[in-house]
């Protein structure tokens, strides 16, 4: 069956449950409240702090928009780019895509104006649906975005340029579109890259978004009374696909616009929370919170949260036995999973295994996994070899890319590139990538393009950018800089130079040092990371 059948499913059994919360921290009470306290919907003037629908509600606007869509020319297998901020049209907008035959083509909500056209030429989108936040880049790269057809802008004041989708959609039918879906029909484009820097698109059908929920339920054995924070942007494979847990289970989701510890303890309190997932960063965050005072778990009624788990970045084996320590009663998970195998799952610790953390598990519900040699045998137990895994999530392909495609498909298996080891028990351990992408807060940053930016400098010879680790971002970008002789250069001034890169593509820190090459040219990047990563890189436990 089509994913959103599901929706369909839970609108007609749970009408008038509540699907979806929004809360948007931005607008917070003016009135002083105490945290227990469950009426905090009051708003600011002219905004909403708190924003709910229930599963009526997220069905028949997603059937609007498909509506409307359909009018405008939408026909099966066209692209429909979704560019917008966490928010509460952003889940029914995605199934209104799905529902017309088209693919719904998530973006990142970091991409510069160039990246963004990059996307859209790549994907063949012929719609963009964004919000306020992307106005100006969107407006950047208008006149170039020659296969748009149609602009659909979600929030107040619309630019000139682009239709207003809350007007439009209120005069569209609410009746599900005649159109017929199948597993195998295409539904999503996810990006992705290796360290060329450049996104590749991941084509991925029906079918593969259906077992990522039922991937997803049997890990967490989510019911209807579940709730769960979801706090990650829902581009990301990750989020989306832990939130089709809840949609499979027919239960409630916040959607938290804000990471700060006092908000998310206050929102898994408020909206009585039993599923959090978390990123590295904001775990670090929360425990910090808890032990410099700044917050008080006795302010907030968590008895119901059971289970908290991350994934989308290294994991330290000490944070965990630190958070167990002051969330004694729950469960913890971790998640391993790629764009390519539709998110987590495709491998996963397992509740019961805590004693196994620092592993990233074994295969999940509906996957197989091995560890194999360049030829593709499996290697004996202790040694290193690319982990690769097989399941109904693995893409299809990448889009008009056969050449990357034969690369990490073979035999059905999808080879991950990154480097692992199974223990006496199965348990999968990973050890290092064969890719350089950086994973700082869940976030990919690409050397590649740093690098290149860096090189424009007068001042620099050569360049490496390498991942150092870090206790709450996972890992930083760190660019080891060797300066043209007789040149001189300061941190700072390499800081200021890298203003015109977006913020979380900046290098953390700054080495001025020879950068050594092989005798083909290549950075010899694992001697860098030797030199000044050490022993902490391989400690850490590793989860796209």
């Amino acid at each position: 069956m089509p994913i959103t059948e599901f929706l369909e499913r839970n609108s007609k059994l749970y009408p008038n449950d509540v699907a979806l919360v929004e809360v948007n921290p931005a607008y917070r009470p003016h009135r002083t409240t105490t945290w227990l306290e469950f009426s905090l919907i009051e708003t600011a003037p002219g905004e909403e702090y708190r924003r709910e629908m229930t599963w009526r509600e997220f069905d028949s606007r997603a059937n609007r928009f498909a509506n409307l869509l359909l009018t405008r020319g939408v026909k099966r297998g066209d692209k429909v780019a979704i560019l917008l901020m966490n928010c509460l049209e952003w889940l029914p907008i995605y199934f209104g895509v799905l529902k017309t035959g088209a693919l719904a083509v998530p973006m990142n909500f970091r991409y510069t104006a160039d990246e963004i056209k990059y996307c859209v030429d790549l994907a063949d989108a012929s719609v963009l649906v964004f919000g306020p936040e992307f106005i100006e880049r969107v407006e950047k790269v208008r006149d170039q975005l020659t296969g748009i057809h149609d602009f659909f802008y979600v929030g107040k004041n619309c630019p000139s340029f682009a239709d207003q989708y809350e007007t439009l959609t209120t005069y569209c039918s609410s009746v599900v579109p005649a159109v017929e879906l199948t597993d195998e029909d295409d539904a999503a484009i996810y990006f992705s890259s290796g360290t060329t820097g450049f996104p590749k698109a991941i084509l991925h059908s029906h079918a593969a978004l259906v077992s990522s929920c039922r991937t997803e339920q049997n890990h967490h054995s989510q019911t209807r009374q579940d709730v769960f924070l979801c706090i990650p942007p829902l581009y990301h494979t990750g989020a989306k696909m832990h939130w089709f847990g809840s949609l499979l289970s027919a239960s409630k989701a916040i959607l938290l616009r804000g990471v700060s510890p006092e908000w998310v303890l206050h929102t898994v309190s408020a909206e009585k929370a039993t599923v959090v997932w978390l990123l590295v960063p904001w775990a670090q965050d929360i425990l910090d919170a808890i032990d410099s005072g700044e917050v008080n778990l006795k302010d907030y009624r968590l008895s119901q949260w059971r289970l908290m788990h991350i994934g989308a970045q290294p994991v330290p084996p000490s944070l965990i036995k630190r958070w167990k320590e002051h969330f004694p009663k729950h469960e913890y998970d971790t998640n391993y999973g790629l764009s390519e195998s539709i998110g987590p799952g495709c491998v996963h610790l397992g509740v019961e295994n805590i004693d196994k953390v620092g592993a990233i598990g074994k295969a999940g519900y509906l996957w197989e996994a091995d560890v194999v040699t360049s030829k593709g045998e499996s290697v004996p137990t202790g040694k290193v070899g690319e982990l690769i895994v097989r399941g109904p999530g693995v893409m299809k392909c990448y889009y008009k890319n056969p050449e990357a495609t034969k690369e990490i498909l073979k035999k059905g298996w999808l080879y991950t590139g990154d480097m692992a080891k199974r223990d006496e028990d199965g348990f999968i351990y990973l050890v290092d990538r064969k890719k350089d992408v950086i994973i700082t807060g869940g976030e990919n940053i690409y050397p590649v393009q740093i690098e290149d930016f860096l090189r424009a400098n007068n001042k620099i010879k050569d360049v490496a950018v390498i991942g150092m680790p870090d206790d709450r971002l996972g890992e930083i970008a760190a660019a080891i800089i060797e300066l043209k002789p007789g040149k001189h250069a300061t941190e700072e001034e390499i800081n200021d130079f890298c203003q015109d890169l977006p913020r979380y593509k900046r290098p953390r820190k700054v080495i001025f040092a020879e950068v050594p090459r092989n005798p083909t040219g290549k950075i010899e990047k694992p001697k860098l990371r030797k030199k000044y990563c050490g022993e902490r890189l391989v400690e850490a436990q590793t989860t796209k």
